[in-house]
């Protein structure tokens, strides 16, 4: 089954988000990222789904997502020139012998740590999907304790 992201614009306004959970949700698919913010526009928000399926199981979930009143642009972003990004907190035990090997690893994948304690470094991520998947298997030796990531986030690249 391949990932299909999609972003849409939509109406900034209360009940648009469980209308398109519904959608997915009434007809068995499922939603695996989803993220909504305003845009520049307080009356317009963004929404970047991640779901799974062929693609006749896309093509009907675009045609069923186009139907709603409040769905103002749909770009299926799935195999066009996009950007996408995606951020996490990790929170890693943080033992004095294992301190500074953590903070190479965080240099190395160019994130940083946002929160120091006497046991734990809060580190912030961003990324791909791919590139918070190689530092969360570095970082399971050592024992993560608590994982926050907010999905993916995505722009479709401007044509040259």
């Amino acid at each position: 089954m391949q990932k299909h992201t999609i972003s849409l614009l939509v109406d900034n306004e209360p009940g648009v988000l469980a209308r398109v959970a519904g959608l997915f949700s009434g007809r068995g698919f499922n939603i695996e990222s989803l993220c909504v913010a305003e845009t520049m526009d307080p009356g317009v928000s963004r929404i970047t789904l991640v779901t799974r399926g062929d693609d006749a199981v896309a093509e009907q979930i675009k045609k069923q997502l186009n139907k709603l009143i409040n769905v103002i642009k749909l770009h299926d972003l799935t195999g066009s020139g996009h950007v996408e990004r995606e951020m996490a907190l990790i929170k890693v035990n943080a033992k004095t012998s294992r301190r500074a090997e953590i903070l190479r690893i965080v240099d190395i994948f160019r994130c940083k740590v946002v929160d120091v304690s006497a046991a734990h470094y809060t580190i912030e991520v961003t990324g791909t999907a791919e590139k918070l998947g190689a530092i969360l298997s570095l970082l399971k030796p050592m024992g993560i304790k608590e994982i926050a990531r907010t999905g993916a986030i995505a722009l479709p690249r401007e044509k040259k």
